[in-house]
């Protein structure tokens, strides 16, 4: 059940992106080039996502000596591509024409996130330290992309350089968890161990979609939001 919760949550976010990015497509583009662009997302996510089954499953991420695997396979091309796609697409009026509201409250995915962190240690599939057990806040994270959607669009409150902040914000609160994750994996010593606090399910399938994609979509989306904000404080 629990592993169903990852893919569930990796589906529905999926679903979202795509629903998103042709919503906003077709009011600028052809339907011949809404479709043909639709068809890429798709089949690049399928190979993404194969790619990830099939090193999860082969057990390589399971060995938890440096140089570390798991960032470096999974993490670090996906970031790689998020830097290289909004470099390139910096200027795209797609990129410009998503809801700013959409890229605010697509953050309240991380509740979810968290729910599932919370009962995959009870499971015993993750250790404490990673959750808001531990050092992990990032629910409180997810909860204000709530709060800070109503204020902002529904009441008015908070301007476009408050969102500017919060973008940057939810960045840093990522980094912190990358480091967490990293750090109780790879360097235990930091937080007084002598063994890793991972377990050898943290790096399997479905788990890994977290660093491989859920993670990776949030930058994402953050990254774009400030994209957008920033072209409209100069404006």
């Amino acid at each position: 059940m629990l592993t169903l919760g990852y893919i569930a949550l990796t589906i529905l976010m999926s679903f979202i992106i795509l629903i998103g990015y042709y919503k906003t497509a077709k009011k600028l583009l052809s339907q011949k080039e809404v479709k043909s662009y639709t068809i890429k997302i798709i089949v690049g996510l399928f190979f993404w996502f194969l790619y990830t089954f099939l090193i999860a499953n082969s057990g390589f991420l399971q060995d938890y000596s440096l140089p570390p695997r798991f960032p470096l396979l999974l993490v670090v091309p996906a970031f790689i591509f998020i830097g290289f796609f909004l470099y390139r697409h910096r200027n795209s009026n797609i990129i410009k024409s998503i809801p700013t509201p959409w890229l605010v409250y697509f953050q309240s995915f991380r509740i979810l996130i968290e729910s599932l962190f919370v009962a995959s240690v009870a499971a015993g599939f993750l250790h404490p330290e990673v959750t808001f057990e531990g050092y992990n806040y990032d629910i409180l994270f997810g909860l204000s992309a709530l709060i800070v959607g109503f204020l902002a669009f529904n009441r008015k409150v908070i301007s476009n350089k408050g969102l500017l902040l919060w973008n940057y914000l939810g960045l840093a609160v990522i980094a912190f968890i990358i480091f967490l994750f990293t750090t109780t994996t790879y360097f235990p010593k930091f937080w007084g161990s002598e063994v890793t606090l991972a377990t050898k399910e943290m790096v399997t399938f479905p788990f890994v979609l977290v660093p491989a994609f859920l993670m990776p979509s949030a930058v994402f989306m953050h990254i774009v939001s400030i994209l957008q904000l920033r072209r409209k404080l100069k404006s």
